[in-house]
C-alpha cells in the first residue's frame, strides 16, 4: 500500500509498529493521519478542515448524486466524486476508529494524480490546497444543481470559505469600482511586523493620496472587504524568487498574528471611519518620527562612533570642573607620610623644600634610618608636581565654580526631564495608535484563530504540521501526522511566528467568532442529547467504520495469541531443572555474576583485616572485624572527600564512595561493607574465616526494619547504572578517537541518556553532562558530514550508503538534541546539519538524486522532539574494578 515512496524511507519513522497496542487509539485522543510518502501537508490540511465541524458534517452527510453513473461527461467527474467518497471515508475513520492513527493513501493518490509530477515529489502545499477546496466546490455543485433544478443553486463550500470586497480606484485618471469574489486570501509577508500590517498593505495599491483626488493621473486602489466568508483564510507569502540566485527563498522573518482579530477596519461600510483613522495614524506616526528623532540626540550626543547621552556628558564636565588636582610627585607622597618631626631627606632640591615648608636648618636633622627611605634614583626620576593624577583644572576660583556647578546641574536636570518627557509622549502615542481601532463600532467583528498551518524547511523541502484550537476544550492542540498532542500558545508562537529556527506560519484559518453553528456539536432532535463518535455518522459510514475496527481488533487478538504462546513457551522452558543460583552479593558488572567478589574488593578486604589484626592481635573475630571495617570505611571516606583530577574517578573503585559522595543512608553503607567482608570468597585462610562468619552473622540478625531492603537495592542498582554509564562513555570515547563515529554514536547516545537520568537525582550521581554532549553532538556531525559527502559522490552505492547514515543513525537521534531548548550548541549543530543538505536545493543534480533529496528531506527538517525507537543498548564487555579504571583514566587522560 505504501508504493515506491516509502520503500525509500526509514521504517523507523513511517512504519507501523508490529506491536497493535502501540496503533491503539487512547481514550477519545484525535486520531492521527500516517504519513504515507510526503504527504505531511496533505495531514495539516485535513485535520485543520476536519476540526471545522460544520465542514465535517457537510463533507460525512454528502451524497453522490442519483445520476453519478451517468456523468462521465468530461475529466472532472471522473475525479471529483471518487476523491469525495475516499475523503468521506478518511473523514469517518477520523471520528470512530480506534486506530491511533489511519491511512489516506486512497484519497491522497486521486489528488496527486492532477499533477504533472513524480510520486515522491514534494508539492507546493498552497497550489494542492486550492486544489481541493476546487474539487470539494465542484463535487457540491454537481450535487447542488441536481436538487435544485430551474434554480440557481446555492454551493455550501462557497458559502463557506468565499468573499468578497470592492476594489475602488483610479487607473490613469479614471474613477472604477469592481466586486471581486475570494477564497484564500494571499498576503505579503517581507517588510511587515505583525498581521495588521500585512492586511493594511493588501487592501492599499499605489498612491492612495490619488483615490480622492479629482484631477491625477496617478493609478492606485483600495480593497475593502463587502461580506467576510465564515471561515477565513489567510495565505502567507513566505517563499519569493531570488533573480540573482534563480531559486526560490523561504522569508523567515517574524510575524505576529492575534487569536481574535477583529475586522471592522477593513470592511466597506466602515471605509469613512477608517479612512480618518488612518489619517489620524499616518500624523501621528510622522508625530512620533521627529519625537524619536530628538530623543536619540538626546540619548546619544556627539559625532561619529563615540557618541554618549547627554545626561552623562554634562554629568562628566560636572565631575571634572569640581575635581582637585591630586600631585604624583613620590617625594611628595612619600613626604606626607614622614614621620611627625616634618624631617626631610638630604637629597631634596631646595625648590622643593622651599615649596613643603620650613628649611632643613630649622629642623632636628633625622636618624640614617629614617633617611633610608626614599632612594636617590627615585626622586630623580619624579614626576613633574604640577602634572595631576586625573584630568582636573588647573586654576578656578569659587566664584567660576559655582556658577559652573549651577549651570550643570540645572541643565542636567533639564536634559532628564526632556528625555523623560520625550519618552513619556512615544509611549502615549504608541498606546493612541494600538487602541485607535479599538473604540465600540471598531470590534464588531471579531474572527478567532482556528488553525495555524506551519512549515519547517526552505523554500524546495520542509515538513508541515498543524496547531488547533479545540473550541469545547479551550486548549490548542498539535497535529503532527501520526502524533496528536496537547500543546499551548507559546508553543505555538515559538514555531509559527518565524525567526525561530526554521519555522513559521504559511497559513492561517480563522473563523467567524459569532457563527457558532461551525464548531457546534450536533444534538438528537428527539431526546436533545449530544451525539458524539459513531453516533454522528451516516448508517453506510457507521458500518464502514465497524468493519475497519473489527479487523483491528483481530489484529490485538492474534497479537495476544502470540504472546500468549511464546509466555507458554517459557513456562515450559523454566520448568526444566537448573543449578542453584548463588547468593547474591553486590558485585557491578565485573565478573558473571553478582555473587563473585571482584579480586579488587577481596584485596581490601584482607588488606583491612591484616591492619587489625597487626593492632589487636589478641582480640577475638568480632572485635578485628569491627577494627577492619572502621579502617575500610576511613579510608573509602578519604577518597570521597579528594577532589581528584577526571581521570581518576575514585566513585569507580568502590560502591560506598559513590554512597557516601551521593549521601546515603548510614545503614545503607554498614550493611554494604558487612557483606563485603561476609562475603564466601574470604573463607581462603582461618582468619580470614573466622571474620567472615561473624559478618554473615551479623548480616542474618539485621531486621527486616532496621534496612529497608528495596531502598538498599534502589541504591546499589544505581551504582551499577553509573559504572554501566561509565562503560557506555568510555567505549563510546575510545571508538570516536579510532574515528570510527558510526560505532561510537551507540555508545554515546545511551552514555548521554543514562547519564542524564542518573543526574536527575543529584550532581554526584553521573559524569560531566557537557562532556558527553560534546562528543555525542561531535559524532553526528562528523557522520553526518560524512553521509553528505559519499551522496555528493553521485555513485548510486555511495548515496545510498549516505542516505542510510541519515536515516538509520543521524535523523533518530535529532529529536534528543532538540528536545532541551536550553542547550544552544545542540540546536547550533541540528541546524548546521540541516543547512548542509539544504543547500542541495539550489543546485543542478540527476533527476534520480533530486527525488531522493525530496524523499529524504523532510524527515530531516521535522522539528518535532518525539523520541523514536532506537535498537537495543550495545553489548558491553566485562571489566575488574581494575580493568574498568584503568581504561577510563587512559581515554580521559588521552581526550
Amino acid at each position: 500500500e505504501n508504493k515506491a515512496s516509502l520503500k525509500r524511507t526509514h521504517p523507523e519513522v513511517w512504519s507501523d509498529s508490529p506491536n497493535p497496542y502501540d496503533r491503539k487509539r487512547q481514550d477519545n485522543c484525535p486520531v492521527g493521519l500516517k504519513n504515507v510518502g510526503n504527504t505531511c501537508w496533505f495531514s495539516a490540511v485535513i485535520q485543520s478542515l476536519f476540526n471545522l465541524l460544520e465542514f465535517r458534517r457537510l463533507v460525512l452527510n454528502f451524497n453522490p448524486p442519483a445520476n453519478a453513473q451517468d456523468l462521465p461527461r468530461n475529466q472532472k467527474e471522473h475525479r471529483n466524486l471518487p476523491f469525495m467518497r475516499e475523503l468521506r471515508y478518511l473523514f469517518a475513520l477520523l471520528v470512530g476508529s480506534k486506530r491511533k492513527y489511519v491511512d489516506p493513501s486512497r484519497a491522497v493518490e486521486i489528488l496527486k494524480d492532477a499533477f504533472k509530477s513524480n510520486d515522491s515529489q514534494q508539492q507546493d502545499v498552497s497550489e494542492f490546497t486550492h486544489k481541493l477546496l476546487d474539487w470539494l466546490e465542484d463535487a457540491f455543485q454537481i450535487k447542488a444543481e441536481e436538487e435544485r433544478d430551474g434554480e440557481k443553486p446555492k454551493n455550501p463550500m462557497v458559502e463557506l470559505f468565499y468573499g468578497r470586497f470592492l476594489a475602488v480606484g483610479v487607473l490613469e485618471g479614471k474613477k472604477f469600482e469592481n466586486t471581486e469574489m475570494f477564497g484564500q486570501y494571499p498576503l505579503q509577508v517581507n517588510g511587515f511586523k505583525d498581521l495588521h500590517e500585512c492586511l493594511e498593505a493588501a487592501m492599499i495599491e499605489g498612491e492612495i493620496e490619488s483615490l480622492h483626488s479629482e484631477n491625477s493621473a496617478k493609478s492606485g486602489q483600495e480593497h475593502w472587504f463587502t461580506e467576510l466568508p465564515p471561515v477565513l483564510t489567510f495565505e502567507l507569502s513566505r517563499f519569493e524568487f531570488n533573480q540573482a540566485l534563480g531559486r526560490p527563498e523561504k522569508i523567515h522573518n517574524k510575524l505576529e498574528f492575534p487569536p481574535i482579530l477583529y475586522l471592522d477596519r477593513y470592511m466597506h461600510k466602515n471605509r469613512e471611519i477608517t479612512r480618518i483613522k488612518r489619517d489620524e495614524i499616518k500624523r501621528l506616526k510622522e508625530y512620533l518620527t521627529v519625537l524619536q528623532q530628538r530623543l536619540e540626540r538626546y540619548l546619544s550626543y556627539g559625532s561619529g562612533p563615540k557618541r554618549f547621552p547627554l545626561v552623562d556628558v554634562l554629568q562628566y564636565a560636572l565631575e571634572f570642573a569640581s575635581s582637585k588636582p591630586v600631585c604624583t610627585s613620590p617625594v611628595d607622597d612619600l613626604g606626607a607620610s614622614a614621620p611627625a618631626s616634618g624631617t626631610l631627606p638630604p637629597q631634596i632640591p631646595p625648590s622643593t623644600i622651599e615649596q613643603q615648608g620650613p628649611s632643613s636648618s630649622d629642623v632636628p636633622s633625622t636618624s640614617p634610618v629614617q633617611r633610608s627611605v626614599i632612594h636617590k634614583p627615585f626622586t630623580q626620576s619624579r614626576i613633574p608636581p604640577d602634572l595631576p593624577m586625573h584630568p582636573a583644572p588647573r586654576h578656578i576660583t569659587e566664584e567660576e565654580l559655582s556658577v559652573l556647578e549651577g549651570c550643570l546641574h540645572r541643565w542636567r536636570t533639564e536634559v532628564e526631564n526632556d528625555t523623560r518627557d520625550l519618552q513619556e509622549s512615544i509611549s502615549r502615542i504608541h498606546r493612541t495608535i494600538e487602541l485607535m481601532y479599538s473604540d465600540k463600532t471598531m470590534v464588531q467583528v471579531p474572527y478567532r484563530l482556528h488553525a495555524v498551518l506551519v512549515h519547517e524547511g526552505q523554500a524546495n523541502a520542509g515538513h508541515y504540521w498543524a496547531y488547533i484550537y479545540d473550541h469545547h476544550q479551550n486548549r490548542w492542540m498539535k497535529y503532527n501526522d501520526i502524533s496528536v498532542t496537547k500543546s499551548t500558545w507559546e508553543e505555538l508562537e515559538r514555531d509559527s511566528f518565524g525567526g525561530y529556527r526554521n519555522a513559521s506560519a504559511y497559513c492561517l484559518m480563522y473563523i467567524n467568532d459569532k457563527e457558532q453553528y461551525l464548531i457546534q456539536e450536533e444534538f438528537n432532535k428527539e431526546t436533545g442529547q449530544i451525539l458524539v463518535g459513531m453516533d454522528t455518522l451516516p448508517s453506510d459510514l457507521r458500518d464502514y467504520v465497524k468493519e475497519d475496527n473489527k479487523r483491528f481488533e483481530k489484529e490485538l487478538e492474534e497479537w495476544d495469541a502470540e504472546l500468549a504462546q511464546k509466555a507458554q513457551q517459557e513456562k515450559l522452558l523454566s520448568q526444566i531443572p537448573r543449578a542453584p543460583a548463588p547468593s547474591p552479593a553486590p558485585e557491578y558488572l565485573e565478573q558473571p555474576s553478582r555473587a563473585d567478589i571482584s579480586k579488587h574488593l577481596k584485596e581490601d578486604s584482607v588488606q583491612a583485616i591484616n591492619k587489625a589484626l597487626a593492632e589487636q592481635e589478641d582480640r577475638g573475630p568480632e572485635a578485628i572485624m569491627d577494627t577492619a571495617i572502621k579502617l575500610e570505611y576511613t579510608r573509602l571516606l578519604k577518597l570521597a572527600q579528594e577532589d581528584p583530577p577526571p581521570e581518576c574517578d575514585y566513585r569507580l573503585r568502590h560502591a560506598i564512595v559513590y554512597f557516601i559522595q551521593n549521601q546515603a543512608p548510614k545503614k545503607i553503607i554498614e550493611r554494604t561493607l558487612l557483606e563485603q567482608f561476609g562475603d564466601h570468597n574470604l573463607s581462603f585462610d582461618e582468619r580470614c574465616r573466622n571474620i567472615m562468619k561473624v559478618a554473615q552473622a551479623k548480616l542474618e540478625m539485621i531486621k527486616p526494619d532496621e534496612v529497608n531492603m528495596e531502598e538498599y537495592e534502589r541504591w546499589h542498582q544505581d551504582y551499577r547504572h553509573f559504572r554501566e554509564t561509565t562503560m557506555f562513555l568510555m567505549v563510546g570515547l575510545e571508538f570516536f578517537q579510532k574515528k570510527s563515529y558510526m560505532e561510537a554514536l551507540l555508545y554515546l547516545i545511551y552514555a548521554y541518556q543514562n547519564n542524564k537520568e542518573l543526574l536527575s537525582k543529584g550532581p554526584y550521581r553521573g559524569h560531566d553532562e557537557e562532556l558527553i554532549s560534546h562528543y555525542r553532538r561531535e559524532c553526528l556531525l562528523k557522520l553526518n558530514e560524512h553521509a553528505a559527502a559519499l551522496f555528493e559522490s553521485g555513485d548510486d552505492q555511495e548515496v545510498n550508503n549516505g542516505l542510510i547514515i541519515m536515516n538509520e543513525l543521524i535523523v533518530p537521534c535529532l529529536p534528543l538534541l532538540l528536545v532541551d531548548e536550553m542547550e544552544e550548541k545542540d540546536i547550533v549543530a541540528v541546524e548546521d546539519m540541516r543547512n548542509r543538505w539544504c543547500s542541495y536545493l539550489g543546485q543542478e543534480m540527476e533527476p534520480n538524486l533530486q527525488e531522493k533529496l525530496t524523499d529524504f528531506l523532510p524527515k530531516l527538517l521535522d522539528c518535532s522532539t518525539e523520541i523514536k525507537g532506537f535498537n537495543d543498548p550495545p553489548k558491553l564487555p566485562s571489566y575488574s574494578t581494575h580493568e574498568l579504571c584503568e581504561r577510563y583514566a587512559r581515554i580521559m587522560l588521552s581526550l
